[in-house]
């Protein structure tokens, strides 16, 4: 049995464990927000923050989380599932189109936004090198990055693109 916290939860699994986070939170937990990508840590689709650090959770053993605290798109949300500014801003700013790398795209921008609550758009770039969208919409993930950290309005519905 590996022990650790999902979402502020304490869970105990029967797992190989090598058996990558990604698929115990998916298939032993049920949690099917976190997606899988690539298998091998490249696309970002799978982060999932563990002890608040991002990581690709499709190449981490759950071995590692022993102990540890994992948050996955399930838990950024407040207590009573009230949503997140950044979650606010993801909307707003009309973020998603497909759809497919948006938990990843939002593990990472809580992360940053945690770290550097004024994020440069060298910061952005950074903290989001390693997730791809394949949709392409990276001016709209940068631009509700920066109407979650107040940097600039949201967009009105007349205003959105």
């Amino acid at each position: 049995m590996i022990e650790f916290t999902v979402n502020g939860e304490p869970v105990s699994v029967e797992a190989d464990p090598a058996m990558p986070i990604l698929w115990v939170v998916r298939e032993k937990l049920g949690m099917t927000g976190t997606k899988f990508g690539c298998g091998i840590a490249q696309c970002g689709a799978c982060t999932v923050h563990l002890d608040g650090q991002p990581i690709r959770s499709c190449s981490t053993p759950v071995s590692e989380a022993a102990g540890k605290a994992v948050t996955t798109i399930e838990g950024i949300a407040g207590p009573e599932g009230e949503l997140t500014k950044l979650q606010q801003a993801w909307i707003s700013e009309q973020v998603p189109q497909c759809g497919y790398c948006q938990s990843g795209q939002l593990m990472s921008a809580t992360a940053l936004l945690r770290d550097n609550p004024n994020p440069s758009d060298a910061d952005i770039d950074a903290a989001m090198s390693g997730n791809i969208c394949r949709c392409g919409t990276y001016t709209r993930i940068r631009r509700a990055i920066k109407v979650a950290a107040g940097q600039i309005p949201a967009r009105t519905e007349e205003g959105a693109a």
